[in-house]
């Protein structure tokens, strides 16, 4: 079905699909509607940071930013689901237009800037949810808010989720957020990774559990900053890692329709890019945490790629949209 109907989304405007879309999946998820999109769950276990995932294949952030339909996607298969990224406060995000197709490429550019409703319209979903998978819960900070009070929003977003995630993915590698991705380095992160520590164990004793903490990290990085960012994981004893996020690079798209747009490149050009990164990353961790791998995932030979780099989970977005739902039960089957 999503072959029929995928060229007539492809003719409209990216964003006004992506509402239309989750505002569907959102009204059908608990109806008998939900059939028409529901597939049998692929089982093949895999035990990562303590938590068991039903299969190695998971939702990527920023496909369901405010958890309006995390039941809908659980219907399709997906191992694990990861929501957000949400801040604090709601937010517009930057302004329209802000997200475009490079068809060609099988590519999307954005520049969404953390638009979502909040902290606590996010949570109140995952309340409502049925959904009994590992859900992870991306956090960001606010686009007003200064960078060097940037940790502050991550904590709010933590002492919130901690109770109702299955993970918490701490983003500081959007290229949409002014400054946002400074916190990757030197004191800036290590001043934010050990504020994070310290408050998961507090809400360790109070919640009586033990919530992963994630940090996402984006592919452009140079390999010395790999290995700063891993001397840091290590030290601060984050749980594990998703590599990566978006790109800024137009090396394999410069020709093309919306290439030089502001924001992030997702989808196959950052393929092999996102590979590299976990591949470095994977010999400096040496083991020592797992990686989470995201970025160009469009097929089996693309996941075991991803995999063979050093990840222990994938995650899935862009090749998502460009493949549909069927290419989940393809990875989860034989990954």
């Amino acid at each position: 079905m999503y072959s029929l109907v995928k060229p007539l989304l492809f003719q409209c405007d990216p964003e006004h699909v992506h509402e239309l879309t989750i505002k569907g999946l959102a009204k059908t998820q608990h109806s008998p509607l939900a059939a028409l999109y529901r597939r049998s769950k692929i089982m093949n276990p895999v035990e990562v940071m303590g938590l068991t995932f039903d299969n190695p294949v998971g939702l990527a952030a920023g496909l369901d930013k405010n958890g309006d339909c995390i039941d809908a996607f659980a219907a399709m298969g997906f191992g694990f689901i990861e929501i957000g990224t949400v801040t604090p406060l709601a937010q517009d995000g930057n302004e329209k237009p802000r997200l475009f197709r490079i068809k060609e490429a099988d590519a999307i550019l954005n520049r969404m800037g953390f638009n979502n409703n909040g902290i606590d319209y996010l949570i109140e979903n995952v309340k409502q949810s049925r959904y009994q998978g590992v859900l992870g819960i991306n956090i960001g900070k606010n686009k007003d808010t200064p960078i060097e009070q940037g940790k502050d929003d991550y904590l709010i977003c933590m002492e919130k989720s901690y109770a109702h995630a299955g993970y918490i993915t701490v983003n500081i590698s959007s290229p949409n957020t002014p400054g946002l991705r400074s916190l990757q380095y030197g004191d800036a992160l290590d001043d934010l990774l050990a504020g994070l520590k310290e408050k998961q164990a507090e809400l360790a004793v109070l919640h009586n559990k033990q919530v992963p903490l994630l940090v996402k990290i984006a592919p452009d990085l140079s390999m010395a900053e790999i290995e700063q960012v891993a001397d840091s994981l290590v030290r601060y004893e984050i749980d594990g890692v998703i590599a990566t996020n978006t790109t800024l690079d137009r090396d394999l798209v410069f020709d093309l329709p919306h290439a030089h747009e502001m924001g992030g490149l997702s989808g196959r050009p950052v393929q092999n890019k996102s590979t590299l990164v976990i591949s470095e990353l994977s010999r400096r961790l040496d083991g020592r945490l797992p990686i989470i791998g995201v970025g160009g995932i469009d097929s089996l030979t693309a996941g075991r790629e991803k995999m063979a780099a050093g990840a222990s989970l994938v995650q899935v977005y862009s090749g998502f949209i460009y493949r549909g739902p069927a290419l989940i039960q393809q990875l989860a089957q034989h990954l």
